[in-house]
């Protein structure tokens, strides 16, 4: 069969591959065609018509002032679709651009399936028409997300587990020792900072960051460069002493640490899931901020507490993101004791995703339902 997937970011990349690789197994005439990244572009061999690098765009104001890119890419998208002439089109989160392009494809009698819901339940809720109506099938990977959709809004979705679970899972893990000598790191503990994926969120979040390598200097910190973005935009703030740099290594930097700083989005849930002790941050542009405040009706950011109902990880969340909060906060989670409540609250976090197997589960259900 032929598949159109279209993920613009790099854990919508990272998922997708997945996929790919399960659709392989169990289609073996399965031909793809794709906006996406360099992890697809492995499994299908051919290069994505858009790389997501060119699809990121953060917060309403980035969003208004890239508009006519971004409706360029909509139209490049749409033309391709029909050229391509594909069996079905599988949504990988990406809202924005994804449902404009659901709604078009329906009209055109296109098999549509969403997998990676749109955070709906967060905010723009009213998003559930457009999906009732455009969207065929939707594959969840959140437990809450089942019960939002068909208890709430009488929509039956398929719930999957959540792929990180196998990601992980699969990872083949350099030794300690290795990873030392080749980022030329000592023998103290790491703490791993995780500034975000976009320029915008990693210029407003590492500055603060950056503030603790010189208040914990019995630790060595290092920071996990995004895909997304070339190493060299990072030099500027590897001038702080007692910093490190990796990139493409996040989980081998996540499996060798002590405790971790996040921003808020999926990287929260990873570090979770490698039992690593973390303060979640997030800092916005202040108009972007009052916006998502007035529009977001939850009771965290994280999806660690989200999935957990309650606070497992501390989140500063703009104002309350500063130097004297991040540093009360991490030293909390350099304790032990403080630590070893987290991790087993995080232990119970994986059983709630699920268990292993959600990217063959999904496959298979997916080529069940074109079969049929």
């Amino acid at each position: 069969m032929k598949y159109y997937l279209i993920a613009g970011e790099a854990s919508g990349d990272l998922h997708a591959s997945n996929l790919m690789k399960a659709l392989l197994k169990k289609d073996e005439n399965a031909d793809f065609r794709f906006w996406g990244g360099d992890l697809m572009t492995e499994v299908a061999q051919h290069n994505p018509v858009k790389h997501y690098k060119d699809l990121a765009f953060m917060g309403f104001i980035e969003v208004v002032i890239n508009l006519k890119t971004i409706l360029g890419n909509i139209k490049v998208c749409k033309n391709d679709i029909e050229n391509y002439n594909p069996d079905v089109i599988i949504f990988i989160d990406y809202p924005g651009f994804n449902m404009r392009i659901a709604k078009w494809a329906k009209q055109r009698n296109i098999k549509t399936f969403y997998y990676i819901s749109p955070q709906i339940w967060a905010w723009k809720e009213n998003r559930i028409k457009a999906i009732k109506r455009d969207v065929d099938e939707m594959f969840v990977i959140l437990p809450f997300e089942k019960n939002f959709y068909e208890d709430k809004h009488n929509y039956p979705v398929h719930f999957v587990g959540h792929p990180l679970l196998d990601a992980i899972d699969q990872l083949e893990v350099r030794s300690l020792e290795e990873f030392q000598k080749n980022h030329g790191l000592d023998q103290r503990e790491i703490i791993a900072i995780l500034p975000g994926s976009r320029k915008q969120e990693i210029v407003k979040m590492l500055s603060t960051m950056l503030e603790m390598p010189k208040k914990f200097k019995a630790y060595q910190f290092v920071i996990a460069g995004a895909p997304s973005q070339d190493q060299a935009f990072y030099e500027q703030f590897l001038v702080k002493e007692n910093v490190s740099f990796v990139t493409n290594e996040t989980y081998s930097l996540l499996s060798h640490s002590k405790a971790a700083l996040v921003t808020s989005g999926t990287a929260t849930l990873e570090t979770a899931l490698f039992e690593v002790p973390e303060v979640v941050c997030y800092k916005g542009s202040q108009i972007s901020y009052q916006i998502a405040k007035r529009i977001i009706k939850l009771n965290y950011i994280s999806l660690v507490n989200l999935i957990m109902d309650k606070e497992v990880v501390k989140e500063l969340i703009q104002n309350e993101f500063n130097a004297k909060s991040l540093e009360t906060e991490l030293t909390k989670i350099l304790d032990s004791n403080y630590s070893s409540h987290m991790r087993a609250e995080f232990k119970t976090l994986k059983q709630k995703l699920g268990g292993l197997g959600a990217s063959d589960h999904t496959a298979e259900l997916m080529l069940d339902l074109l079969q049929k």
